[in-house]
């Protein structure tokens, strides 16, 4: 049996491993999710009726109930969420996983330990817990059930001060041999609460690279288990989960030119940095629906710009048939992704892919920039931040230097949204001042279906 179950676990690391690969494109990420899924499926039966678990046979009853309720709950999650939600739903994962390590770390405490399994131990309890709390703060961020971003004065001395006690008293209970109920609870409790303290100062535009982060400390604590009962599985899965969810941690601090420290530190994205903000001052420019499809008949090339406007709208399949439309009038359509549009990395490409627009039309930031200088439009649906120039001309502004897409060098720019309020980053975009943009406001879909509309007339 142990022969037949190191098997089953060598197939479902393979899986994880493969699985992983796929997910790196879109029209091979559903049957990467899906191997990947089923080589976990073989791991957690292997587990379940080779491995000596020596308990009960009603505990297998259990473990079979609690199975079922949980395909329940997911299959329902999974068939429900709204593609704007994913970026909730990932957080809310991130935060099931850590409370799950911290529960196993608090069963396993104590039984006369040895020094190395207390500290591994302990880990999985404080990585567990702040990954638990501090998700489900970024949770209720992007959800919308926190707007306020709370900073205490002088909040990272705090927070520091904070986490460098959690670690001294974890110290302490291992150093004095302790096994005493209360004091792993108290760390419990300090975990948590650092959780809170190290999410709840980060501005809302930063959230997507907290959410990165504390889905690598997920992965992390799975390792850190799979350390402690041996379990080849569980800690080549923790090392895959915690090394991918650093490295698009990474890519994302690349992406907005930025370090983790200063997203960690900086607090960017809150009300602090919208008051320091300059004054974007001039006049703007609006049209209609019908003027903006007059311009885009007539164009040679239009470039569209997804946001997270187009996503809350649910515009996605109206956007890909407007696309369909313009391309019968040999309008060459193309797509500018930026790399952290929407609310999570590929965002944009997941939404769009939904609706069959082919991959090849999703055109990466650094390789459409060269093309806008001759694009007869821009449509910008739902973007903000990611299209500001203030990023290459403003060393006042919070967002200076980071890559955007260059649509200020576009003919002419039409710029769909519901009002003149900031982007998530809570600045102002010098964009819509300018002399070639055009403002088309209203709902994302509405406009969109507006223009079809216009468009079939003509």
């Amino acid at each position: 049996m142990s022969i037949a179950l190191s098997i089953i676990y060598l197939v479902a690391t393979i899986t994880f491993i493969f699985g992983l690969k796929l997910l790196g494109h879109p029209e091979t990420a559903k049957r990467g999710n899906q191997i990947a899924a089923t080589g976990m499926g073989l791991a957690i039966v292997g587990t379940i009726f080779l491995h000596d678990l020596e308990v009960p046979g009603f505990i297998y009853g259990l473990i079979g109930g609690a199975i079922f309720i949980g395909l329940i709950i997911g299959w329902l999650i999974a068939i429900k969420v709204e593609m704007t939600k994913m970026p909730e739903l990932v957080s809310l994962f991130n935060g099931f996983g850590g409370a799950s390590a911290a529960l196993i770390g608090l069963v396993e405490f104590g039984n006369d330990m040895s020094n190395s399994s207390q500290v591994i131990v302990m880990s999985a309890i404080i990585i567990g817990s702040i990954t638990f709390s501090g998700s489900m703060i970024a949770w209720a961020k992007l959800n919308g059930m926190m707007w306020k971003d709370i900073r205490l004065p002088k909040y990272n001395l705090i927070n520091n001060i904070f986490f460098i006690g959690l670690l001294a008293f974890s110290a302490f209970i291992i150093l004095n041999d302790g096994n005493s109920d209360l004091l792993i609870y108290l760390l419990l409790l300090a975990a948590l609460i650092y959780g809170i303290l190290f999410v709840i100062p980060i501005g809302g535009a930063d959230m997507p690279v907290v959410i990165s982060l504390l889905n690598s400390l997920t992965g992390i604590a799975a390792a850190i288990t799979g350390v402690f009962y041996m379990n080849m599985v569980m800690l080549v899965g923790g090392i895959l989960v915690g090394s991918a969810g650093l490295i698009l941690t990474f890519a994302m601090c690349v992406a907005m030119n930025r370090s983790l420290a200063n997203v960690i530190f900086g607090a960017f994205g809150g009300a602090s940095v919208a008051e320091g903000d300059t004054q974007v001052t001039g006049s703007i420019r609006k049209t209609s629906a019908s003027d903006t499809a007059v311009m885009m008949n007539y164009a040679n090339k239009v470039i569209i710009v997804p946001g997270y406007g187009l996503a809350v709208a649910q515009a996605q399949h109206a956007i890909h048939e407007l696309e369909q439309l313009l391309e019968k009038k040999d309008v060459e359509v193309k797509y500018a992704i930026h790399p952290v549009a929407g609310r999570m990395p590929g965002h944009m490409n997941v939404l769009l892919a939904e609706t069959n627009v082919e991959y090849e039309k999703l055109v990466e930031m650094d390789d459409i920039n060269p093309e806008f200088q001759n694009t007869d439009v821009v449509f910008v649906v739902g973007a903000n931040d990611v299209v500001n120039p203030a990023a290459h001309n403003n060393p006042a502004s919070p967002i200076y230097g980071m890559p955007i897409l260059d649509v200020e060098n576009a003919k002419q720019i039409i710029v769909n949204k519901r009002s003149m309020n900031p982007g998530y980053a809570g600045i102002e975009n010098e964009l819509f001042f300018n002399q070639k943009t055009s403002m088309l406001f209203g709902d994302a879909k509405a406009t969109i279906q507006s223009l079809i509309a216009e468009l079939k007339g003509m």
